[in-house]
């Protein structure tokens, strides 16, 4: 009879998510696991079968919180915005987790397509949106969403690195900005 488990599964995979929240993917390892738990590193193993899978349920509890980010609503805002803002905001509150989930190689990915799946359904909820609140066609609405994604992306990079600060009014600013250009710019499009 294998031995009964020190530790739930839910509460290893909320240590190891703090864990990465404070210091880093680098410090998720079994032995630094087992300090955070306060115990050695055997019990994981009677949970998980390997660091890896603890990793990708660490990696899905990441995209959990970032979401639960990105949901939160600001009447004041429009969604595509709004989206926006949380994600840089994420970025600014949770280097670490920003830096594991947007930050880290996709081994498959080589176009943005493939980043696109993995961004879940927030993504084709943003799309929807952009189709919807701006009257631009699925085709247009996915290249305003990529190229303000991107530069979302990039600026929440800068902010999780440490290499920026910006208060909220300027990343409001900054992503309305950015969002106005391409939007003209999508738009624009049709007429050449």
């Amino acid at each position: 009879m294998p031995p009964k488990p020190k530790f739930t599964k839910e509460h290893i995979v909320e240590t190891a998510t703090e864990l990465v929240s404070k210091r880093g993917i680098d410090a998720l390892t079994a032995r630094e696991l087992g300090v955070a738990l306060g115990s050695s590193a055997r019990p994981i193993f009677t949970v998980f079968d390997s660091m890896d899978e603890v990793h990708a349920e660490v990696r899905n509890a990441a995209m959990r919180r970032f979401e639960s980010y990105a949901a939160q609503v600001s009447p004041d805002m429009p969604v595509f915005k709004r989206v926006g803002m949380q994600m840089v905001m994420f970025g600014v509150k949770e280097p670490k987790l920003y830096q594991l989930l947007f930050m880290s190689e996709l081994p498959e990915s080589v176009s943005f397509e493939d980043v696109f799946g993995a961004l879940g359904p927030i993504a084709e909820a943003c799309v929807d949106n952009l189709h919807s609140e701006y009257g631009l066609d699925t085709a247009q609405a996915k290249l305003l969403f990529e190229n303000v994604w991107i530069y979302t992306f990039g600026v929440g990079t800068l902010c999780a690195a440490g290499v920026c600060r910006f208060s909220e009014d300027e990343l409001s600013s900054m992503l309305s900005t950015e969002f106005a250009a391409m939007l003209t710019y999508v738009k624009s499009q049709d007429r050449n």
